[in-house]
């Protein structure tokens, strides 16, 4: 099939394009960055260097593809730290040119990596965004048929988490405990977008993504162990005080409110409830396994 990617070879990118192309499939990955030019040729696919706000590129690019995916972040919104930026309008504009590109294009088979949280428009916060795209994307004729991935907290998140381990040596957070929440691996997100992709189209779905399941203080153990910090604490904050670091460091407004937001959500369990009702069979990568590449990292900081 000729299959065409957004969103470069990031951390879900890169690992399926080096599925789909093994498997045969003539891959296209679009990239705003003609630095990776190169990268992605030499994982066997054509890159599409141009624009998600430029509709035009985005239906030339789409035009034959049998399976499109689309997807979108705030790091394609722009920088977190820029204060001057509307990420929710931003990306509202990414998805409204994929609706018209894949329209324009004549695509009828879509694969659109969205998130956890996209059931609502209440209580998500940040995550808002991904239930604008998806209802943009709903819009669309019903004989374009689209499957929506929801994957749950990313391993790579917990990066986030080095500076205060550093220099605080602990975990801090406006949230915490026992309570057990799910995360995922790129990789597992990967595999089950690969899949998705080669399952028969026949109605629009919804397929959640998880890995693991752990809470916050088991986080902590197993990375602390991995870091060799074995009495690493997961520590709470509360949502002001963090909101206060945060907005000190110079990150934008609606950036730092909108995390605060969606963790407290994490911590009452509410982001959760549509995935508790949808639960997915678990992936392969394990915390503990993603602790490992954790450990290289922070090592590597030092």
């Amino acid at each position: 099939m000729n299959i065409v990617l957004t969103g470069s070879i990031s951390n879900v990118g890169k690992p399926l394009t080096e599925m789909l192309v093994r498997k045969g499939h003539a891959v296209t990955v679009i990239s705003s960055n003609n630095a990776r030019k190169k990268d992605i040729e030499a994982l066997g696919a054509k890159a599409a260097i141009g624009n998600m706000f430029d509709a035009d590129f985005l239906t030339e690019t789409f035009k034959g593809a049998d399976i499109v995916y689309p997807m979108e972040t705030l790091d394609a919104a722009g920088d977190m730290f820029d204060k001057n930026i509307d990420f929710i309008a931003t990306i509202n504009k990414i998805g409204n040119n994929y609706k018209q590109a894949v329209e324009a294009s004549g695509v009828k088979r879509v694969v659109h990596l969205s998130s956890i949280g996209a059931h609502t428009n209440q209580g998500n916060s940040i995550l808002v965004f991904h239930y604008i795209v998806e209802n943009i994307l709903k819009q669309l004729p019903h004989d374009v048929v689209i499957k929506f991935i929801r994957p749950v907290g990313f391993y790579t998140n917990l990066f986030s988490f080095m500076h205060s381990i550093k220099t605080q040596n602990a975990i801090v957070s406006n949230y915490g405990g026992n309570a057990k929440e799910p995360w995922v691996s790129s990789l597992d997100i990967a595999t089950v977008i690969a899949d998705e992709m080669e399952k028969p189209f026949e109605h629009r779905m919804i397929r959640y993504v998880a890995s693991d399941e752990v809470s916050p203080n088991e986080i902590a153990k197993i990375l602390g162990e991995a870091i060799e910090q074995p009495g690493l604490q997961w520590n709470v904050i509360s949502d002001e005080q963090l909101l206060s670091n945060w907005l000190k460091a110079g990150m934008n407004e609606q950036i730092a409110k909108g995390f605060i937001e969606m963790q407290a959500s994490q911590g009452n369990g509410s982001l959760y409830e549509d995935y508790n009702q949808h639960k997915p069979v678990l992936g392969e990568v394990k915390l503990k396994d993603f602790a490992k590449e954790f450990a290289a990292a922070y090592k590597k900081e030092d």
